[in-house]
């Protein structure tokens, strides 16, 4: 594992996020397709959260692929970590978010004021996973689950995961929701355009 302050920008990045709640069937989905996506050169962006984000880091570790965690607090997810694989991949953390990641946060999130300091670090990380560690680097591609299928993180079930929708809608930055079965065949064609393996219609992915 690498501490720094500059992202994979070399290679194209996607956020790779959900629902903690993401339903076993959809993990499976997300594990693989993070597996696919770090073989045909991507980058991850997680943050270690239960649920969709630990499915991506293992897809992505499984792979070898290159991945930035972006954390709220140093330590957070440490128990979820898996550190022999994380040695044969390449694995950048950045640590909380700084002042200029919570001034985003705010402009997206309708009753900031009322947050304590944790849940503000966990918003503010969440707009890091879409623009990186500088906010100036959006991802390619944001691939995620919700309830609801949500493109824009307006619905009422969207939780943490809405904070990134927001932004990523704001800039017009494609979203994946696996909640809709389009938007899985829509990812198995920007697979094959990449070159990656796409082993991902025999877990569901049509």
């Amino acid at each position: 594992m690498e501490h720094r302050d500059e992202p994979l920008s070399a290679r194209p990045a996607y956020a790779g996020i959900g629902a903690h709640e993401s339903p076993r069937g959809v993990l499976e989905l997300m594990r693989a397709a993070a597996g696919a996506l770090a073989r045909a050169g991507w980058t991850l962006r997680s943050g270690m959260s239960p649920g969709a984000d630990l499915a991506f880091y293992a897809g992505a570790l499984d792979a070898a692929g290159a991945i930035e965690l972006y954390l709220p607090w140093p330590g957070f997810g440490a128990g979820a970590r898996r550190a022999p694989q994380e040695r044969r991949a390449r694995v950048l953390e950045f640590s909380l978010p700084d002042a200029g990641a919570h001034e985003l946060a705010a402009r997206f999130c309708a009753d900031w004021s009322g947050l304590d300091q944790r849940r503000r670090a966990l918003l503010a990380r969440d707009g890091q996973q879409v623009l990186g560690g500088d906010l100036r680097e959006p991802v390619e591609l944001v691939l995620c689950w919700t309830p609801e299928g949500d493109l824009d993180g307006l619905g009422a079930r969207t939780g943490g995961t809405g904070q990134a929708l927001r932004i990523a809608h704001a800039l017009g930055v494609e979203v994946l929701n696996l909640q809709r079965p389009e938007h899985g065949a829509r990812l198995r064609e920007r697979l094959a355009r990449a070159g990656g393996e796409t082993p991902l219609a025999a877990r569901g992915l049509r």
